[in-house]
């Protein structure tokens, strides 16, 4: 449901506002209404990005923790807005060096490789000492075809190696005699071999040191940084509701406005009355985006994140959550359809829940209801593990007790056609709510003209005969509630121009309703593919490992089954959320009549 919600404006003279605002964020109930754009102010901007910087620093750090075994973080410093620039930077400055350092190193370790693998271990000191003695000593590289022996006389040219076509050698010539060789002049690295591992050993050592220095900054200052975030949240937070008030009486007095729950609303005014403010609560008018805060069951809150995921309500219409949770769970029964993977869910779920975060709790608490409904529908229709449980002769005398492919492909369409029904059941009790009794007869005389219809026209084709009189009085339901569609679809309106609306209505409840039924058709057939592939992979590690002995049958049988089933419950699992979610957004939603629209409640309060 939709918490409900009362609006306020505050005046308060100037000078006190500072300390009043700061009394509103302790409270932590009021969420400021927004009359102005902060998107463009340029102190706003600064706040954004040195929280986006701090949020990767954050995420940095974690990689450092994640590995070590076990990390005792030291509790937050006291800090200030101020001290965000001196903190951020010498922590750049670390991880800046550390990256000039590892480019350094990626080179130093390139060179030792050139050097190590072409010209081999020597000292640069010999070739200073052999240019001074009027000697030159020049290294070259060819294309191997094109190294002519004859160098070796006309240049004293040493050989060297060859290496991936390429023939290396030297000439050692005396004074400034010049070359006319047809070869390219290596460029040795600035250091020999000695000086580039001496080089590398150094940067591995200084890279060790600035390591040390990082992960003493990860563990002193990750909380620090937690508490940095916070203190920049709640400055811009402040400075917001600041752009957001108003001028009044030449800038003597501030007038706010904002939306406060009316579970919250007394301890709220005897706060502010004992401060002596000024605040009057106001009607809420249909233009007003009142913010939206859901409040269900522990069931349906566990679905609250896929109405989010499409978009809240808004505050004049249903909460959409309790309506669709209980068949967004059917709907994941009947694409996932199989026992023993619905019951491996409901096991996997309940292990991870007593070691993950709390945060991710009701997630598991969500999987381990739609494993439950999954071990239903499996257990209905006799799939295990991809084993049709009918074929079992042990089960041979409850075989009629399951469910077949085509009772499930029935099923599909008639909880389709509940579906719909429902959502426009809710859509007419939702126009009662928003304009009254006599515009919700309509819509409900629509939902009387379709069952009717389905029962005088569908249930004979499923070998269902009604009593004559029962079919009698069906017709008559159904013409008065046709009647009333056709003429009283708008209230106050000329019979004339609700009739043509009335047909226009007919003509579109008629084209999307078979459409929409047959949109459910995909619960029994998703339910029905992931059956088939279970079996396959079943018949397949029987097929392939026939014949075999045992210890290596075993072993073979288990590698298929497990990647086979494994990868079948991966799809199933993605099936299974995608369509039930189509029902609901695109099925449902549109039948139920929902807007959405809703902004999150997000009050104003001290991070």
């Amino acid at each position: 449901m939709i918490t409900k919600m009362n609006k306020y404006a505050y005046l308060v003279y100037h000078k006190e506002y500072d300390e009043f605002l700061l009394r509103l964020r302790d409270l932590g109930v009021v969420h400021i209404k927004e009359n102005k754009e902060t998107k463009g102010i340029e102190t706003f901007q600064q706040i954004l990005q040195q929280r986006k910087e701090i949020e990767d620093m954050l995420a940095f750090f974690k990689t450092i923790h994640e590995k070590s075994e076990t990390v005792e973080l030291a509790p937050a410093r006291p800090v200030s807005v101020d001290d965000y620039d001196n903190m951020f930077n010498a922590l750049n400055t670390l991880i800046n060096r550390k990256a000039g350092l590892q480019s350094r190193l990626a080179l130093l370790e390139k060179d030792a490789a050139y050097m190590d693998s072409i010209w081999g271990a020597f000292d640069y000191e010999l070739l200073k000492k052999l240019k001074e003695a009027g000697y030159s000593v020049t290294f070259f590289s060819t294309p191997a075809s094109e190294y002519n022996k004859e160098w070796e006389d006309s240049y004293n040219a040493i050989f060297i190696k060859n290496v991936q076509s390429l023939s290396y050698f030297i000439t050692i010539t005396q004074g400034n005699q010049p070359l006319g060789l047809q070869a390219e002049k290596a460029k040795l690295p600035e250091f020999d071999l000695a000086g580039l591992n001496l080089r590398i050993e150094q940067a591995k050592n200084e890279e060790e040191q600035l390591n040390k220095q990082i992960e003493k900054h990860a563990i002193d200052d990750y909380n620090t940084f937690v508490e940095l975030d916070n203190a920049l949240q709640n400055e811009f937070n402040f400075s917001s509701v600041k752009v957001q008030s108003l001028s009044e009486a030449d800038e003597k007095l501030m007038l706010l406005e904002g939306w406060v729950p009316q579970s919250k609303a007394t301890e709220m005014e005897q706060v502010l009355d004992n401060g002596s403010y000024f605040f009057r609560k106001l009607k809420i008018n249909d233009e007003d985006n009142v913010p939206i805060e859901l409040k269900n069951n522990k069931f349906s809150a566990l679905c609250e994140p896929f109405c989010k995921m499409f978009s809240l309500p808004n505050y004049r219409e249903f909460d959409p959550t309790p309506f669709f949770a209980p068949f967004f769970m059917l709907f994941f029964g009947m694409c996932f359809a199989d026992a023993g993977y619905g019951l491996l869910m409901m096991i996997a779920c309940a292990i991870l829940k007593g070691k993950v975060d709390a945060s991710l709790k009701p997630i598991c608490s969500l999987f381990q209801f739609l494993g439950g409904a999954a071990l239903l529908v499996g257990a209905a229709t006799g799939t295990f593990f991809g084993i049709a449980l009918v074929d079992v002769p042990m089960l041979k005398s409850v075989k009629e007790y399951f469910i077949s492919s085509d009772n499930m492909m029935i099923i599909s369409l008639v909880v389709g056609i509940i579906h719909i029904l429902f959502g426009k059941c809710v859509a007419a009790l939702k126009i009662i709510s928003q304009r009254g009794v006599k515009y919700g007869i309509a819509p409900f005389a629509w939902v009387f003209v379709i069952i009717a219809g389905l029962m005088i026209f569908a249930l004979p084709e499923l070998d269902i005969t009604l009593p004559k009189m029962v079919v009698n009085i069906l017709f008559g339901i159904g013409g008065i509630s046709m009647a009333i569609a056709l003429l009283y679809n708008t209230p106050g309106k000329n019979i004339f121009l609700n009739f043509g609306s009335g047909l226009w209505n007919f003509y579109n409840m008629l084209s999307s309703l078979l459409g929409d039924t047959l949109s459910y058709i995909r619960l029994f057939a998703i339910g029905l593919t992931g059956a088939i592939l279970g079996s396959v992979f079943n018949n397949l590690a029987i097929t392939i490992t026939d014949g075999m002995g045992i210890a290596p049958k075993i072993i073979l049988m288990t590698i298929i089954l497990l990647f086979g089933h494994s990868l079948n419950i991966i799809l199933c699992t993605i099936s299974s959320l995608i369509h039930p979610l189509r029902l609901v957004f695109v099925e449902y939603y549109k039948n139920a009549g929902f807007e959405g629209g809703g902004s999150a409640y997000e009050p104003f309060k001290k991070m």
